[in-house]
């Protein structure tokens, strides 16, 4: 369990569960990596008490003596066990992180720890010095610590590619040559084969109609927001929900070559070809490194040519190399990861990539996906026209009563009205449905038909032809309420905008930050809705593999870009973003491909995030400044500027120094605020 902690710089975006794992550790799940951490602070800091307690130094501090015979070989065992156990991830990280040419955090910790256990063992050994386990030991604690609060507030590993899998059923009813119905893994199905799907499954394969006519719900494959009528001949996706016929299939793509291995493969690519995002705080580590070994050097080169001897010019660099590296550095960002975490949570934001999060400040553009989106993803009534004579309640009033009696999403839309403006439904006598033309059905003996626009020309009925081009130049869905077999007026359907979508594109442009509408759906739909919400650009008719080449364009022209969806055809474009942000209430697979889930499902909650983001950002730069910046005034002190009028900074102080600094750091983190 050691070489899985690896450096700091991948640490942000491997715990937020992308793919960025190396080799070596691939294996090493995120919650052992959580526990192993935990378990590791734990040990050591049972150990640190009897070794802080021992330490000559932090009895002077003290004012106490409980020296004894061979006490110090006692406190070299307790401390080479915080060494080898406790310490053994940020050596091997440091190792790590010098084999790829980059110090940061691991290495900087990791000489510090060195330097010290090395020069306290040579001191329990006769060199001429005091030792330094307890600051070996203190800081050993406080980095586990700190990794420990980091990994924890970050949620875990991407189960994207299995949630992708778990989309597809098991089982097919497969249909040998005599029409006969065995259940086999979908697996064993070869091209050619014929399979049954029944009403209210999911499709097993990629595959082509052979008999029988249906409604398909592929909103969580394509984002088409309405459920698609299917009728012999017509292509089918494995992963869709037959609604209502039952079907029989000729299996057509297996394996590698069905849409839904493609979009995995999509997901898969563009999260490998994610950047690690160097956190802030490995930055500042790296300098500091640099300037650790600079000091040290240069205190000791300067020491010695002042004509001290060897051991006081060696105990004053390694001074200045373990006191360079601070204590609060450990925590000035996982403290601050942790508090943003917790606020986002309780705002209904759960942050999965902690890098991107991080990186949400720089956005200026955010791409929303329609359907569930910025639309509810369900159809709700949008104008009512009577024809001359009739009114709108009595409209409604009989095409929801006939439509009560309907599954179909149109019949629920029209429903939900009625019920919005409490009309009560009349009771329906003789109700059936007429296949691919509408309903009908008797109230109060009068015979009523809610029917499509066909069925209505074809029987060369009259209406106000200019009002219904109006409604369907903007995609709207019409049907016909008939009485009689007279047309008595339109009604008009459409996904239902959310209220929250326009709030949020406002706030957006208050922002200066552009918004773009990524859709599967028609052209005439796209801009209907990006008219009422104000949106600066629309894509419409995207397939769904072009999607995150749609992101990539968008990308290239030098923004940075954030992509907001719910269904599997999103997966690739919201892996492929800057940012992905998964809705809620959608699909888990675009859950676990997006860096940030809103829980609930409000477009708002974007701006939230961009807003929380900065914050977070601004909080982490002044915890830096509190943590180095005690750096700035320690160094000098212990490279001993001040020796010549008597002033040199006791390693004692230097511990008084530290802690303060790493209080400090903990209070202002816990002052961010939403």
């Amino acid at each position: 369990m050691t070489q899985e902690h690896q450096h700091n710089d991948n640490a942000h975006s491997e715990e937020a569960g992308h793919d960025d794992h190396h080799n070596h550790h691939d294996h090493h799940d995120h919650g052992d990596m959580v526990k192993d951490f935990k378990q590791r602070f734990f040990v050591s800091l049972v150990v640190t008490i009897p070794v802080l307690a021992l330490s000559p130094m932090i009895q002077g501090f003290l004012g106490v003596d409980w020296r004894f015979g061979y006490d110090q070989y006692i406190l070299l065992v307790l401390s080479s066990f915080i060494f080898f156990y406790g310490a053994w991830p940020f050596i091997t990280g440091g190792v790590e992180e010098l084999k790829d040419k980059n110090p940061g955090m691991m290495t900087l910790i990791g000489l510090a720890i060195i330097i010290a256990y090395v020069y306290s063992v040579f001191v329990v050994f006769g060199f001429d010095g005091d030792n330094l386990f307890w600051e070996l030991a203190t800081l050993v604690d406080i980095m586990l610590l700190g990794h420990w609060i980091e990994m924890r507030s970050v949620m875990g590993a991407s189960n994207a590619l299995e949630e992708l899998v778990k989309l597809m059923p098991n089982e097919a009813h497969k249909l040998d040559e005599d029409g006969n119905v065995t259940d086999v893994a979908v697996a064993e199905l070869q091209e050619s084969d014929r399979v049954l799907v029944k009403p209210g499954e999911k499709i097993p394969v990629d595959g082509i109609i052979l008999d029988g006519k249906t409604t398909i719900d592929e909103s969580m494959l394509t984002g088409e927001s309405v459920p698609v009528d299917k009728t012999v001949d017509e292509e089918v996706i494995g992963g869709s929900i037959n609604n209502e016929g039952s079907l029989t299939i000729q299996v057509e793509k297996i394996g590698e070559a069905s849409y839904l291995s493609q979009v995995i493969t999509l997901v898969k690519e563009a999260q490998e070809s994610k950047s690690k995002t160097q956190d802030l705080t490995n930055r500042a580590a790296k300098w500091l490194f640099y300037l650790a070994l600079a000091a040290g050097i240069l205190t000791l080169i300067i020491w010695l040519s002042l004509g001290y001897s060897y051991d006081v010019a060696i105990e004053r660099m390694v001074t200045v190399m373990v006191i360079t590296c601070p204590h609060a550095l450990g925590l000035a960002a996982p403290l601050v990861v942790a508090v943003s975490t917790s606020i986002s949570a309780n705002h209904g934001l759960l942050i999965r990539n902690r890098a991107h999060f991080e990186n949400a400040r720089k956005l200026d553009a955010v791409v929303f996906d329609k359907t569930g989106t910025l639309t509810e993803g369900k159809f709700g009534v949008t104008d009512i026209v009577p024809m001359e004579g009739y009114d709108e309640a009595d409209i409604l009033l009989w095409g929801a009563s006939i439509e009560q009696h309907s599954e179909h999403p149109i019949a629920q839309g029209i429903v939900a009205e009625a019920q919005e403006r409490d009309i009560k439904l009349s009771q329906v006598e003789d109700f059936q449905s007429i296949t691919g033309q509408g309903i009908e059905g008797k109230i109060s003996g009068e015979k009523i038909n809610v029917v499509s626009p066909g069925y209505v020309n074809k029987q060369t009925l009259d209406y106000d032809k200019k009002h219904f081009e109006a409604m369907s130049k903007v995609g709207k869905t019409v049907v016909f309420v008939l009485k009689n077999g007279e047309v008595t007026g339109m009604i008009a359907l459409a996904d239902i905008i959310r209220e929250s979508a326009k709030e949020a594109i406002s706030s957006l442009k208050e922002a200066g930050i552009h918004s773009i509408m990524l859709t599967g759906d028609n052209e005439k739909v796209a801009h209907w809705v990006a008219e009422q919400i104000g949106l600066d650009e629309v894509y419409a008719e995207v397939l769904p593999d072009e999607k995150a080449n749609r992101v990539k364009d968008i990308q290239a022209k030098n923004r940075k870009v954030a992509m907001t969806g719910d269904g599997v055809n999103d997966a690739p474009a919201l892996a492929t973003a800057d940012l992905g942000i998964a809705i809620g209430a959608g699909t888990d697979v675009a859950m676990e491909t997006a860096d940030i889930v809103l829980v609930k499902s409000n477009p708002q909650d974007v701006v939230s995030i961009i807003d929380l983001s900065k914050k977070t950002y601004r909080k982490m730069v002044q915890n830096l400044w509190w943590a180095s910046g005690y750096n700035i005034l320690a160094i000098p002190l212990a490279a001993g500027v001040l020796a010549p009028i008597g002033i040199m900074l006791s390693p004692a102080v230097g511990a008084i120094l530290m802690s303060l600094s790493t209080i400090i750091v903990a209070i202002n983190a816990k002052l961010l605020k939403a």
